[in-house]
């Protein structure tokens, strides 16, 4: 049964971070956009802020993730394709023309050139004279997750860290309210992990960020506060929503026990959800609206403080407006229409939740000692180890499904002859051929001589110890690249090559 000490809002936080939860405010609704150019990005932003959101969420390509131009050789055929493509300065202001960053909050999701994109993000932001001290938002900047589920990394993980650590030192004097990390458990149950196994790779990854930034001298009580997640609200229903309680609980007790955190804020976890990509079907596209309803009802059960929810085509290619529109509508009927905000931790004192979130924990709880074992979480990273666990549930599942033991709507059980295919949107070829032009107009119009020497004083500091994300800035601020940035540190910290 629950434990009558823990109340939300109170410490260890298993009930959700605030006493009144949804009654006071809402989650944020943000829907995760990004493709072609900066222009059409942009429509779609002023879109979806026209129909009730109140957040963005910026998906960049496959290129800008990898810290590569639109004109590099290998960016043929990706640019635009799974978000938007930035290459300079002058791309992050056509992305966000008309939108005023002062009075949104903005999450992007980016990793190995997280710092490079923050920085446009706060020239666009200062050019709009806006108060870098009270922008809010959420830069994904967690690269270890891209040596266990994705693989979009640059550099090898070590320099990585000391990237993302130069990144919470900077932010937390020049952007104080901004999250500077969202330590990611989404693309770890993207690539067939367990909800334990999910909850205990994140908190894996968020020791070791805690640990490098303690260890380059940072107080954890300075930055900790602005430490949040980003979890996955896949199809099992009520393990989803103890398994957010249960990680709520465990990271209270990590911060305070381990890392002797002394401020509440510190111990809180916070938190963005996305439903699963992974369980949409390209089969009876039309079935995903159920599973997206109930998965983002878990995440809302759970405690999120900020939600996407798939849209039905995501399957199948790009979400049209309609599709993107259904989505939303989707959150704002749970919050509106459902009854379940007036309570906070509804399902609180079921012995079936409970159990499952004390369930969840212990299995948590013991990866985590095992990472230990093996000498921490870069070891383990380093051993394959971590990725070997992953593969493995992802085999199991496969096998479960192939068997028939896991049923699957549409896939495996209850098919539909002759499906209605719906239409998808697609990204014309146009767009790449257009983008590398204004990124050649780009390069033809600045001032090359404060490029060259800005970059060069970049790779003097990543050879050095200084942080990096004043020189960073001032490279961006001189419309360098984002592949010419990285390639300076490329120089330097050398590529990351798996196995």
């Amino acid at each position: 049964m629950i434990n009558p000490a823990e109340l939300p809002g109170q410490y260890p936080f298993t009930r959700g971070i605030h006493p009144d939860m949804y009654r006071g405010k809402l989650w944020t609704m943000r829907q995760y956009a990004g493709f072609g150019s900066a222009e059409e990005s942009n429509r779609r932003y002023r879109f979806l802020l026209s129909q009730g959101i109140t957040g963005l969420s910026v998906a960049f390509d496959l290129p800008t993730q990898m810290g590569m131009d639109s004109d590099h050789p290998l960016a043929a055929g990706e640019v635009g394709r799974v978000g938007v493509a930035i290459c300079s300065l002058a791309d992050m202001e056509t992305l966000l023309d008309g939108i005023r960053l002062d009075q949104v909050t903005t999450s992007m999701t980016i990793n190995s050139t997280a710092a490079i994109l923050l920085a446009l993000y706060a020239l666009v932001a200062r050019r709009q004279g806006a108060d870098l001290k009270k922008l809010s938002g959420t830069v994904q900047n967690d690269i270890l997750k891209e040596y266990i589920a994705r693989g979009t990394y640059i550099y090898p993980p070590r320099p990585a860290m000391r990237i993302v650590t130069d990144l919470f030192a900077w932010s937390g004097v020049e952007l104080p309210e901004w999250n500077t990390i969202s330590i990611s458990g989404y693309h770890i149950r993207e690539a067939g992990s367990t909800a334990i196994q999910e909850v205990a790779f994140t908190l894996a990854n968020a020791i070791a960020y805690i640990d490098a930034a303690v260890g380059a001298g940072l107080s954890v009580d300075a930055f900790a506060p602005r430490l949040s997640f980003f979890f996955n609200a896949h199809s099992d229903f009520l393990e989803e929503i103890a398994k957010y309680r249960a990680a709520r609980r465990l990271y209270a007790h990590i911060m305070k026990e381990r890392f002797g955190a002394k401020d509440p804020k510190s111990m809180m976890m916070r938190f963005h959800t996305q439903t699963a990509g992974s369980t949409l079907t390209a089969q009876q596209p039309d079935v995903n609206v159920v599973r997206v309803a109930l998965q983002a009802m878990s995440a809302v059960l759970g405690g999120t403080q900020s939600l996407h929810t798939n849209s039905r085509d995501e399957a199948l290619g790009l979400p049209t407006e309609e599709s993107a529109r259904l989505a939303l509508r989707t959150q704002q009927i749970i919050a509106h229409e459902s009854g379940i905000t007036k309570v906070a931790d509804p399902l609180g004192g079921s012995v079936y939740i409970e159990e499952l979130t004390d369930k969840i924990e212990r299995g948590a709880q013991d990866y985590l000692d095992r990472i230990d074992a093996l000498g921490g979480t870069l070891a383990a990273i380093e051993k394959g180890w971590i990725q070997a666990e992953i593969q493995n549930a992802a085999y199991e599942f496969q096998q479960q499904v192939e068997r028939g033991d896991k049923i699957v709507v549409g896939v495996n059980r209850f098919r539909q002859e002759n499906d209605q295919a719906l239409a998808a949107l697609r990204i014309d070829s146009s767009i790449e051929r257009q983008q590398v032009e204004r990124l050649r107009q780009v390069r033809a119009s600045r001032d090359h001589s404060a490029v060259k020497s800005r970059l060069s004083a970049l790779e003097q500091a990543a050879r050095g110890s200084d942080n990096l994300m004043p020189k960073i800035l001032a490279a961006c601020e001189a419309f360098a690249t984002v592949g010419e940035i990285s390639d300076r540190l490329r120089s330097v910290f050398g590529e990351y090559r798996e196995g």
